[in-house]
Order: C-alpha cells, then structure tokens, then sequence
C-alpha cells in the first residue's frame, strides 16, 4: 500500500511540474494564431526607378500551430493562410489613375524556434511560402491580370518574433500577443518575370540587370494555446509516459 501511495504521489508531482516547465520534461501545444501589418514586395531594381514609387500596404495570415518544447525550448511548426498586398504608384501620373497593386495568396510554413520565458518568448526560424494565387491590377480594382506565371512557386524567408504572455504563462492555457518580421531570402519572382518586368510588368525594368523581389512583411501577432500533454517519467521508477490535460 504503501508503494502505491508513493507512486501516486510521484504522478501528481509530475502533473504540478508540468506548470512548472522543467527541463526534463517533454510537453505538446497546439492553439489558434492570426497576424496582421505591412506588407511589401521589395526589390531594388522598382526602389531605384523614378517611373514607380512603393505605397504603404498590409496583409493578414491565419492558422494554426503546433509545439514540441523541453523546460523553455522547442520548435513551433505554424501552417498559416496568408494574404499580402503592394501598391505601386506611377510617379509622372499624379491623380494615382495609373497607379497598380499587386496581391498574393499563400500557404505558409513556419518551423521556428521558440525560446520561452517567464512573461514572453523570441522566436527565430525559415518560413517556407507555397504560392496560390498571384494578380495585378488597376488600383481601384479593374483590369486585374493573372501573374501568377511570374512567381516563383515557393520562397524561403527568415523570421524573427517575440512578444509576451497576456493570459497566462505556464499550464494548459496561454494567450500571446508579439510582433514578427519576415524578409524573403530567395527571389519571388522567376525568370519569365524578370523577361516580363513583374511584378508590375514594365518591361524596362530589369533593363539594368536582374535583382531579387523579397516578399517582406512587419506587424502583430496573436496566439491562444492549449497544452496537449507531456512525456516524462516519475521519479518512483517506470516508464515515460504521454500525459493528457
């Protein structure tokens, strides 16, 4: 009987430190997650022309995310719906008619380190976007024209984030609120659009020499997790054991 007690005794210490985080410990999150802010398709080649100008835009990105983490370490794996957008202004026009905007749809895949603390966390890691849908248009919206052609099928862009706890920090539940920038590290844009002068399709714009798009994005995010479970083993012998909250 008394063994019994005892090893009932280690299982509810191990449940306890589980709210604790301790490095010995293997425990599993999921939750919900949107962000939103500025949005850019950035290349130098448009920077330096005197034709186009780039106008402030924003974009959005929702989904899920799931984490493996160890005391205040893992690896968050985010698959996200994201909708981004850029403006392009023709300089000599000045009524904005000629004006044109860009947009893209996305599946993003975020594999991020997440170094968690007590009241907040910093995040590092590749995103890896898979290319949907890609359009230009008039600014007002007319005249839209598939250039989806011109994009490269998927990008690789680097991820920096951090922010803090604002409902909890340790347990079953948590809710974030951060701040994530993403700068694109391969060019978005193929060959044929370097031919084709995309994304804005001004045939003289590469004239110079090709430089990379970088899909670029800044803004806020949000998350809400729930604890899964966690492996480990109490300190009365036997084996590791998946634990459900």
């Amino acid at each position: 009987m008394k063994k019994l007690l005892g090893c009932l005794l280690c299982i509810f210490m191990l449940g306890q430190v589980y709210g604790q985080r301790a490095a010995k410990f293997w425990w599993f999150d999921t939750g919900v997650k949107a962000q939103f802010g500025a949005t850019s398709l950035y290349s130098q080649a448009i920077a330096d022309n005197n034709t186009w100008a780039y106008d402030v835009t924003t974009g959005y990105s929702y989904g899920a995310k799931f984490g493996i983490n160890k005391g205040t370490s893992g690896l968050t794996i985010d698959v996200m719906l994201a909708q981004g957008e850029q403006d392009f202004e023709y300089v000599p026009n000045q009524d904005g008619s000629q004006d044109l905007k860009a947009s893209w749809n996305s599946i993003d895949l975020y594999t991020l380190y997440r170094n968690n603390r007590q009241l907040g966390y910093v995040e590092l890691g590749p995103k890896f976007s898979f290319l949907n849908k890609a359009e230009l248009s008039n600014i007002d919206g007319t005249g839209t024209q598939d250039i989806a052609e011109y994009f490269e099928s998927n990008v690789v862009s680097a991820v920096l984030g951090f922010g803090a706890y604002f409902i909890g920090s340790d347990g079953a539940f948590s809710g974030i609120v951060g701040l994530r920038l993403e700068y694109g590290l391969t060019d978005a844009i193929n060959a044929d659009g370097h031919g084709a002068g995309a994304p804005i399709l001004d045939a003289a714009l590469y004239k110079d020499g090709v430089t990379s798009t970088a899909p670029i994005f800044a803004g806020v995010s949000f998350e809400l997790n729930w604890g899964i479970g966690y492996l480990g083993k109490a300190s009365c012998g036997g084996r590791s054991k998946f634990i459900k909250f």
